[in-house]
């Protein structure tokens, strides 16, 4: 008998062409980011990616630029207003420790969902506080929303290839955070005016009321996102694994082969002191424009949001800039250019923390956030390599780093005064840099030793994030670009 070629089997996956070019060994990841395209599935998930993101940062901190009237109408004081904003970012450690194994069991898309429409609750309770320990108990509850930035990076992770995957976990990470800034304005300059109107000048009224507003978009975008998106570029993790294209995970394996990789640790540490710096900044900004430069409530928010505004573009240029040092340097430039940033942070830190001018101390902080955004950029240009079988798990751990951060400036400030604490934490941050030295991954040149990468650029095609993560020794196929 003779054999007959019937053609190669089409593979079961929910999309047979795509809008982005792909590797199909890198499990049909998009090899390039199209900004203006909306399309199914990379591109629509990461729109829809980094908007949920930038509505949990509102849900999260709509609360911030009303603390001073808040301050004033419970009568409490600045140990009390730091210990709530310590709070809440703690409670962010805990659920982003648990949401990290649990995005390589589930996929992204369940538990984006879940967070939105669980914080955004807590969120429209604001007007019930009435004390300083409520006031910690309703923040801690809101802090859940900080654990969407696990999916957040999760999900770019899942939908790009090693190529661009540092610019587009940066991108979306970045806009995301942008809603930290944004909510400063939006709801201490816009809102809060316009609800005081509408209550007659009652400023208690109006904080009591206008936070209602974030949460209810919140929630909203998170039944959204549910329904127009994918968890990958071949479908949802269920019907994967209905067709048996992928095989079930354990969320407990994958956290502990996560959480006993030195690599994990060190960039928990390096992310503690980047975008810990961020949520400190998130925190505190609003109140330092008004205790030492003596802004008023509309005023502070305004200049504290430009902090945040700074993600625009400064964390997708931090994951850019690894990218580009990946290509000329391996493993060995994505390190280098993420000690530099946590450098030049720690420096303009201590820097700010001496400027004694309204005028000074902005264009500090600017220049500072820049530094410190792209920082936490660069770290998640390293993220997706350390342990590619365990990235949910690893991205968990690394951002709970991040709180963590948060957790030990904001005891500084609660206990310290502003210069004090400014000086500690730049000095932290000079300190960390050190680490850099021992990043070691395998297959990948490090910041002082080692040769060429075998798996840093594009030598071995190797699935990043995915559960059903499995090493193909062959060289990855020009990628091909195919019509939608």
């Amino acid at each position: 008998m003779s054999e007959v070629d019937t053609g190669a089997p089409m593979e079961l996956k929910k999309y047979q062409t795509y809008k982005c070019k792909v590797d199909s060994d890198q499990d049909d990841k998009a090899t390039e980011i199209k900004l203006c395209n909306f399309s199914r599935p990379h591109m629509r998930a990461f729109h829809c990616n980094w908007f949920s993101f930038f509505m949990a940062f509102c849900i999260w901190y709509a609360i911030v630029p009303l603390l001073s009237e808040i301050k004033k109408t419970l009568h409490i004081t600045k140990q009390q207003v730091w210990t709530s904003s310590i709070v809440g970012v703690s409670s962010t450690i805990f659920i982003r420790f648990v949401l990290g194994p649990l995005n390589d069991k589930f996929g992204p898309r369940i538990l984006f969902t879940g967070v939105l429409c669980c914080a955004s609750i807590p969120c429209a309770c604001i007007g019930f506080v009435n004390s300083a320990k409520g006031l910690s108990w309703l923040r801690f509850f809101i802090g859940i929303a900080g654990g969407s930035f696990v999916m957040c990076q999760y999900w770019t992770s899942r939908m790009f290839a090693r190529e661009v995957v540092g610019t587009a976990n940066a991108l979306a990470a970045g806009w995301g955070n942008l809603g930290a800034g944004a909510i400063q304005l939006i709801v201490g300059s816009l809102l809060f005016p316009l609800f005081k109107i509408f209550t007659n000048g009652n400023a208690e009224m109006a904080w009591r009321t206008v936070c209602i507003v974030p949460a209810v978009c919140a929630f909203t975008c998170g039944i959204v996102i549910y329904f127009v998106t994918d968890d990958a570029p071949k479908g949802n993790y269920t019907e994967l694994k209905k067709n048996g294209l992928m095989q079930p995970v354990s969320a407990a394996a994958s956290f502990r082969s996560g959480a006993l990789n030195l690599n994990t640790w060190i960039m928990f540490i390096h992310y503690g002191c980047c975008f810990g710096v961020e949520l400190t900044m998130n925190n505190g900004a609003a109140l330092y424009f008004k205790d030492k430069f003596g802004q008023s409530t509309e005023s502070a928010a305004a200049l504290a949001s430009i902090f945040g505004w700074m993600n625009l573009f400064a964390r997708g240029l931090g994951g850019f800039l690894s990218d580009k040092f990946n290509a000329r340097m391996g493993m060995r430039g994505r390190i280098l250019i993420h000690t530099y940033m946590l450098l030049a942070e720690g420096g303009l830190v201590l820097l700010f923390a001496h400027t004694n001018t309204l005028g000074g101390a902005i264009a500090v902080m600017i220049v500072f956030g820049i530094h410190c955004d792209a920082a936490c950029g660069t770290s998640y240009g390293i993220v997706p390599y350390v342990d590619p079988a365990s990235t949910g798990a690893v991205s968990g751990i690394v951002g709970a780093g991040g709180n963590c951060g948060a957790v030990g400036f904001g005891l500084a400030f609660r206990n310290r005064g502003w210069k004090q604490a400014f000086t500690i934490m730049g000095a932290t941050i000079l300190g960390s840099t050190i680490l850099s030295c021992f990043i070691f991954i395998k297959g990948c040149s490090s910041l002082l030793f080692g040769g060429e990468d075998t798996i840093g650029q594009k030598a071995i095609a190797l699935e990043v994030p995915g559960p059903e993560t499995f090493t193909k020794g062959k060289e990855a196929d020009d990628d091909v670009e195919v019509d939608a």
